[in-house]
């Protein structure tokens, strides 16, 4: 360290060269005073934890207080980390005012949606109760209100009930080719519908060996089937005849509405009697080569309407 001293001859001299030196003397001490605030953070101090009674040291460390302080710095950064931890990826977060769980929320919407389903199914219950109250008093049923039919977590201010081109195209389509129903028991008004409108069931599967030929007497097909096979009745209807001939064999006829007649002939066995009721598809013979009419096994079908004999492969596939 330099030292400089410097001796004044006069008063005017001294009054001249005291700032400069009050500069130079506080920079002295600044610097005096920083290398001593850095030699104290770089000292080492010894901590002793003494009995108060007995002064019996009981534990003793030695640390600077630089280390002391990066200690406390490190210790600050790992409880930042560990709390910011626990908030993020711990259940504990939930007892902090302002966090609250997915799962909670979740559940609330779940809930929500499940009540609103369990509203909308009690009042429609509700009608219905009231309506049975209505037909046991003779009083005239409610209709369904809009109130109870409407789903609530739908928008229905955007449900178009218009309906679209191709559907309107689809069903003119569909309306101008159903020739045949689907019914298989002719309920309705039969007097009015025609055998076109009828749907037949296929009363055996098989071969066609002999088509439908009115110019020679063969007024029906034969198709040839494996031994043992049920014969099923083609419409609803009631058996009219069930009885063996010489000719034809074990032959069994039903009437169905429209005045449309069935006849099977040469069976093997018949499961039905005269006057029985029977369904469409039902089994109401076994197919065999009864008759003398016959070279094997096979199903003589034949289907009549108002009197005059049809071609059966007109209106099913065998």
């Amino acid at each position: 360290m330099l030292i400089v001293v410097k001796v004044f001859c006069n008063e005017k001299e001294q009054l001249e060269y005291s700032p400069r030196i009050s500069i130079f003397v506080f920079m002295a001490e600044e610097k005096k005073k920083k290398s001593r605030f850095i030699n104290w953070l770089k000292n080492k101090f010894r901590f002793v934890i003494m009995d108060a009674e007995t002064f019996e040291e009981r534990a003793s460390f030695v640390m600077s207080p630089l280390s002391f302080l990066i200690f406390i710095i490190a210790a600050t950064i790992f409880m930042i980390t560990l709390v910011t931890y626990i908030i993020a990826f711990t259940p504990l977060r939930e007892y902090i005012p302002g966090y609250a769980d997915v799962t909670i929320r979740k559940n609330i919407v779940a809930l929500s949606l499940k009540a609103d389903s369990l509203q909308q199914d009690l009042m429609t219950k509700g009608f219905y109760i009231e309506n049975l109250n209505n037909i046991v008093q003779g009083r005239p049923m409610e209709g369904r209100s809009e109130k109870a039919a409407k789903d609530s977590i739908k928008k229905h201010e955007y449900i178009s009930t218009r309906p679209s081109k191709e559907d309107s195209l689809l069903r003119a389509e569909i309306e101008s080719q159903d020739k045949y129903s689907l019914s298989l028991n002719g309920s309705g008004k039969s007097s009015k519908r025609g055998i076109s409108n009828f749907f037949f069931f296929a009363p055996i599967n098989g071969i066609v060996t002999n088509t439908f030929r009115s110019t020679i007497d063969h007024y029906g097909v034969d198709v040839a089937a494996p031994k043992n096979e049920a014969v099923k009745a083609t419409l609803d209807g009631a058996v009219i005849l069930a009885n063996w001939t010489s000719e034809t064999g074990y032959t069994i006829a039903i009437q169905h509405d429209n005045e449309i007649v069935s006849v099977y002939k040469h069976n093997s066995v018949l499961l039905k009697k005269a006057g029985e009721r029977v369904k469409a598809g039902e089994a109401i013979a076994i197919v065999g080569d009864s008759g003398e009419l016959t070279s094997g096994p096979h199903l003589h079908f034949e289907l009549w309407y108002k009197g005059a004999p049809v071609d059966p492969q007109e209106h099913i596939r065998f």
